[in-house]
This record gives structure tokens, C-alpha cells and sequence, in this order.
């Protein structure tokens, strides 16, 4: 199972996701409709929220990827004078007190949704189990492939503790006209790339929304409040099957306790308004450790 902790970034998207929504769900909307606000003010916040380009990195691999270019092409000096570009462009990055380990060249948001209940995730698990135990690999790996549901933003960066001393490398070689030797240590740099991805699991989403509309109309409309909260209590379910862990001390049983007992307050005296600030507090801190950045990697 996952278990990777949120960063500050992807939690202030996450967290705040019915807070600043530029989108509000109207009162009364259906289930799906405040399900479909929430991703989609997600989507748009992480997509504003995405790494800002680095255009001088960028710059300065179309200077380095040229330079390989002109090595193929036995043309040494056009190949150093591309690396010189190449190093000018990162100068003023380099030169300053703090240098960036990392500058963000391609950044990507997707998003990967699962339609399905938790009773839907149980029944493909358990085919999977059984797939798996007649030895039916691929069947249980195709029949586990759509059990996500989150949004990605996937950031690529150029490594800085090795990108500029391996064009400087190469210009050493070109210098001593050892072309195949430059080319070999510039194409390892402009193959050599950490790839991030920061995750928004969806249920969780959705389930926050659900709990802040549930809120605002608890008093006035227990029917649709109650509804609200069945279905980011089945949010929850399925966001907790489909392995989103976290290290908060809050847990998906004390999540689902918590809902409980506001659902309770309703159906009674509905002074639940203490019982949704504890629920909406301890769901805050259940996302702000469950899922931030996929183990990273050079590409």
C-alpha cells in the first residue's frame, strides 16, 4: 500500500479545496454535483498551483542538445559554442547564494478517476486474488490498473548538481578534440532527468467537499445533509481501499466514528456544529500526511 507523506504544496491545494474553491456546489445540489465541483476545483487549482518553468533550463538544453548535434556532424566548433551558450544560459542560476538543486522543465496534470463504489473495489480484489492464485498474472494486473482515482502533477526537472558539470565535461573533451567522448558524457546529461509526481487522491477530495456542504445545510435541510455525509463516509471507503494511507495520527475508523456522530446529531437535537469543526479538523490532518510525491526518479 501507499504510504508517502503530502507535501505543503499539494496539502494547500488539497486542504483548501472548499475553502477557495472558485466554484461553489448551490445548496441542494445532488451528491455527483458537489462530487463533480471538487475535482474540478482541484484540477484547477493544481493546474495554477503547477512548478513555474524554468525557461533559462529550457534554454539551455536546446543550446546543449544542438551542441550534440553538431558532434555527430564532426563540427567542434559549432559543439563548443552551443555548451558555452548552454552554461551562459544557467549563469545567473548558478551564481546565486541558494542554487536550486532542481529546475522544473515540463510540468503535467492528469487525472485518473475511478467510477466505481468500495463494493466494486472489493469484488475486482478478490478476482484478483484469485487470478493471481491460478497464476493468471496478467489478468489480475490488467484488472488492477484502473484502482486509482487521484490527480497527478507530474514535474520533470533538470538536476543541477550534475547537468552543468557535465556539459563543462564535455567542452573539455571538444578541446581536446575527443568528439566521442564529449558526445557520450552529453547525452547521458540530456538524458538524465528526476521526475516527480505530486497526488491528490480524489475520494479524499470529494469527501471534504461532501463535509463542508453537509455543513452549511445541516440545519435547515437534515435529508440532504445526511446524504451528504453517507456519501463522503462511501468516499472515504473507497479512498481507503484503494491504499491512500496516511501517518496522521487520525485513521480512517476514527474518520468514519466522526461522521457517525455528527449523522447522529442531526437525526437528534442538530447541534452538530462542534461535531463538524472535530470532523472537518481531523480530516485536515489525515490529508495533510497521506499522499504527496511518488518516489522520485531520473528519467
Amino acid at each position: 500500500m501507499k504510504n508517502i507523506l503530502l507535501s505543503a504544496c499539494v496539502a494547500s491545494l488539497l486542504i483548501g479545496s472548499s475553502v477557495q474553491a472558485k466554484e461553489v456546489a448551490p445548496k441542494g445540489a445532488t451528491v455527483a454535483q458537489v462530487n463533480t465541483v471538487a475535482v474540478s476545483n482541484a484540477k484547477s487549482k493544481a493546474e495554477a498551483g503547477q512548478a513555474k518553468l524554468v525557461k533559462e533550463a529550457i534554454a539551455s538544453l536546446a543550446d546543449a542538445h544542438e551542441a550534440l548535434i553538431a558532434i555527430e556532424q564532426k563540427d567542434a566548433k559549432k559543439a563548443t559554442k552551443k555548451l558555452e551558450d548552454a552554461l551562459g544560459k544557467l549563469e545567473v542560476t548558478l551564481a546565486s547564494k541558494e542554487v536550486p538543486k532542481l529546475l522544473p522543465i515540463d510540468s503535467v496534470v492528469s487525472v485518473n478517476a475511478f467510477v466505481g463504489t468500495s463494493s466494486d473495489i472489493d469484488a475486482i480484489l478478490s478476482k484478483v486474488k484469485r487470478y493471481i492464485n491460478e497464476g493468471k498474472v496478467q489478468e489480475a494486473r490488467a484488472l488492477m490498473l484502473p484502482l486509482q482515482s487521484e490527480i497527478d502533477i507530474t514535474i520533470v526537472s533538470l538536476p543541477l548538481a550534475s547537468y552543468p558539470d557535465a556539459l563543462k565535461l564535455a567542452a573539455t573533451y571538444l578541446h581536446s578534440n575527443e568528439l566521442s567522448k564529449a558526445h557520450h558524457i552529453l547525452a547521458i546529461a540530456l538524458s538524465t532527468f528526476t521526475k516527480e509526481v505530486e497526488v491528490m487522491p480524489i475520494p479524499l477530495l470529494k469527501a471534504t467537499d461532501l463535509i463542508a456542504s453537509a455543513s452549511a445545510i445541516a440545519k435547515e435541510d437534515k435529508k440532504m445533509a445526511l446524504a451528504y455525509l453517507e456519501a463522503a463516509n462511501e468516499s472515504l471507503f473507497v479512498a481507503q481501499k484503494l491504499g491512500y494511507v496516511s501517518k496522521s495520527e487520525t485513521t480512517y475508523k476514527v474518520l468514519h466514528e466522526q461522521i457517525k456522530q455528527v449523522k447522529e446529531e442531526i437525526e437528534g437535537p442538530n447541534k452538530a456544529e462542534a461535531l463538524f469543526l472535530k470532523l472537518k479538523s481531523s480530516l485536515k490532518a489525515f490529508q495533510e500526511k497521506i499522499f504527496s510525491k511518488k518516489d522520485s526518479e531520473n528519467k
